[in-house]
């Protein structure tokens, strides 16, 4: 059985918008939103980027059984630990065993407005595990004084907790990240079927459930939705570490002149608006091993593409 959840895309879509994605996608089916937590959008047309623990207070209070989480918060830098472990505990309580918690090492585009130094790729996974060590500490009650490598905590003790603490999906790419999400989580989180990421997370001792973000552009004609994901996602064409790298929307903006209308068509992003293909590549991922699957939806069309799920996409998933 796959669960398939759908994107929050906290980059195309305001505070309010974003509350409403979520209450439609419950009642489209889905069983399941994943928030993004940005400080920026990835190109200054996006156009947006609330503050994501204040839109998943709203979708708290306005969803009644769709599971909620971050899709994933970096808890390195622009937060503290202990900051994060509250934001977390009180959606926790609010959501009363709906949310879980997605976490990564982030990318310089939001991290570093805080001023701090942007670290190398093998810091970044000693400061998350560090910080998971935090906020789970903090989660079981405790009065927590933690004088670490990378933080410090004095005194800091929450006296509001869920009753369950929630889980923690640990976001990865490659081996070395596959391996922390295998000794630090609770389930694997990423973008694409990356399958060998997650070879090497089960191979570790990694248990917990594995999530992957499948990006499509719906619209009513194919060439509509290469148009529509070139106008608003150029970026999903960016090779390499460019996209833990660069440093602005405007880098991201100058970086992506480079990505055609043919890279989107020729790339990974789905543009088919036949819900067939959704259908297929829905259950690819679940072959691959993947038994959650976040659908984002970059393209314009919303109406469609939930109507498009809802009736003919939801149903057919095994």
């Amino acid at each position: 059985m796959t669960d398939v959840g759908f994107a929050l895309s906290s980059e195309l879509h305001g505070p309010a918008e974003l509350v409403e994605q979520a209450v439609r996608a419950e009642a489209a089916g889905f069983d399941f939103v994943a928030l993004s937590d940005h400080f920026h959008p990835w190109i200054p047309a996006q156009g947006e980027s609330p503050f994501a623990w204040t839109v998943l207070g709203g979708v708290a209070a306005a969803t009644e059984a769709v599971e909620v989480g971050t899709g994933v918060t970096a808890p390195i830098q622009r937060y503290h630990p202990a900051i994060l472990a509250q934001a977390t505990a009180t959606a926790a309580d609010m959501l009363d065993g709906r949310f879980y918690f997605g976490v990564g090492t982030g990318e310089r585009l939001n991290e570093h407005v805080v001023g701090d130094h942007w670290p190398p790729s093998t810091v970044r996974r000693e400061m998350l595990r560090e910080a998971v060590q935090v906020i789970r500490a903090l989660w079981r009650g405790d009065e927590i004084t933690h004088h670490g490598r990378h933080y410090t905590v004095e005194n800091a003790k929450l006296f509001t907790l869920p009753e369950e603490p929630p889980p923690v999906y640990v976001s990865a790419y490659g081996p070395k990240a596959a391996t922390l999400a295998g000794d630090i989580g609770d389930g694997f989180y990423t973008v694409g079927p990356q399958e060998s990421a997650l070879e090497r997370y089960r191979e570790v001792g990694g248990e917990g459930p594995a999530y992957a973000q499948m990006t499509i552009s719906y619209a009513e004609t194919a060439e509509e939705a290469v148009r529509s994901a070139h106008e608003r996602w150029p970026n999903v064409g960016l090779p390499g570490e460019l996209s833990s790298e660069l440093a602005t929307p405007v880098h991201f903006r100058q970086a992506s002149q480079q990505v055609s209308e043919s890279d989107i068509a020729e790339g990974s992003t789905i543009t088919d608006p036949d819900p067939g293909t959704h259908v297929e590549n829905v259950e690819s991922f679940a072959e691959a091993g993947f038994d959650h699957v976040v659908v984002h939806q970059i393209g314009a069309d919303l109406d469609g593409f939930f109507d498009t799920y809802e009736d003919e996409v939801l149903p057919a998933v095994e």
